[in-house]
């Protein structure tokens, strides 16, 4: 449906802050319109409202069902993978609601937009006439079909796999996924020299590059310290060690890049004035010795990845200064009075968060920090800090 009168954009606009189960009880003031549509659009479009403020303040714009709005790149993210290519023909093997397609088809002269399901596509099509979008040839039907019998070269392939089985439930294996990369990797480098995967930060790093083969460089991408999602830029016939760079979306880029796997010893002590924790799209690269050594830090144990130093220093993750230190024993725990709010994590501590706040009487929240870990003499101790 991409004919719609005015006014049920309107109503649409005009009862964004309602309750939509509230609004699902009411009668459907206009019959010629399927009422189930109409609240699909008013709840999709409060989830446009921060994940997609373009599409959000255009106007017209039409939306599909809650999974698609939910399984699509936000802005934020499909900006930034987009920015790290350029060329003259893109192809989106798995189209979806054209976020990640419309932000690569600003950095190509011409775009393709696949989709096997034709109201999605349809949807697609009307949404890039609302945005101003006229460099995107659009197909419908099974993308891997279309680029077996294409003639066609392109300077680069995109794919983000389904992640939900026929069930519906969500899945991240690539053998799970549809299409199953692995098993077409010949197909797109034929039509290809550089094709890019998008996973879920599920993936197991070594298991994605057993598989996919010719990986040169790993993209961690999270947006407020939640990991998002892996990318994976492959290149046939590469030689070169592969790369892996944590990025991390807030109201500033922050990047961690570095070979991957070459993790050079680490140095460690004693918890000294300020405590470093890597965000976590940084522990996803699983370069703990690294990651202290680059910022002149040392780590506190070889498996609690806390990080300290005399002197503060940048660092991709939070930072903190200690203000008490004392081990986790009764005499020590007796002594120090917990407030009654404070922020609980553990790094290599037998007790969980839960645990720990029941046990002392803590609530979440406050000023302070207690970080409950382990340090280099395999004793626990407790660090409590102020965030920098």
């Amino acid at each position: 449906m991409t004919s719609i009168e005015p006014e049920i954009f309107d109503y649409i606009d005009a009862h964004l802050e309602d309750d939509v189960a509230e609004l699902a009880l009411k009668k459907n003031p206009y019959p010629t319109y399927d009422w189930k549509w109409i609240l699909n659009q008013i709840a999709a479009k409060k989830k446009a409202k921060t994940k997609l403020p373009t599409w959000f303040t255009t106007p017209r714009i039409i939306y599909p069902n809650l999974i698609s709005i939910e399984q699509t790149s936000s802005e934020e993210l499909a900006r930034f993978k987009a920015q790290l290519f350029s060329g003259s023909r893109f192809i989106d093997l798995t189209g979806g609601f054209g976020v990640d397609t419309y932000y690569f088809a600003q950095q190509f002269s011409q775009a393709v937009h696949c989709e096997y399901q034709e109201d999605l596509a349809r949807i697609v099509k009307h949404n890039y006439k609302q945005l101003g979008v006229n460099n995107v040839t659009f197909v419908v039907g099974d993308s891997l079909s279309f680029l077996e019998k294409s003639e066609s070269t392109f300077d680069l392939i995109y794919v983000d796999p389904a992640r939900r089985n026929a069930s519906q439930k969500k899945v991240f294996l690539f053998e799970d996924c549809q299409p199953d990369v692995p098993v077409h990797l010949n197909l797109l480098f034929e039509k290809s020299p550089i094709v890019v995967v998008k996973s879920s930060p599920l993936v197991d790093l070594q298991q994605g590059v057993n598989q996919l083969k010719y990986v040169r460089k790993i993209y961690i991408i999270s947006l407020k310290n939640d990991v998002k999602e892996l990318l994976w830029i492959l290149q046939k016939n590469v030689t070169s060690p592969i790369e892996i760079e944590a990025v991390c979306i807030d109201q500033e880029v922050v990047r961690f890049q570095h070979i991957w796997q070459d993790d050079s010893d680490a140095l460690y002590c004693e918890p000294k004035q300020y405590l470093y924790e890597p965000f976590h799209a940084v522990m996803k690269t699983g370069l703990f010795h690294t990651i202290g050594n680059k910022y002149g830090m040392y780590k506190l144990h070889p498996h609690s990845h806390l990080y300290t130093s005399d002197e503060l220093v940048v660092f991709p993750g939070r930072r903190f200064r200690i203000t008490h230190q004392f081990p986790y024993q009764k005499k020590e725990l007796k002594e120090y009075v917990f407030q009654q709010k404070m922020h609980v994590t553990t790094r290599n501590f037998p007790l969980s968060v839960e645990e720990i706040r029941k046990k002392h009487k803590i609530k979440e929240g406050g000023e302070l920090y207690a970080f409950f870990t382990t340090n280099k003499s395999q004793e626990k101790i407790v660090l409590v800090c102020e965030k920098v």
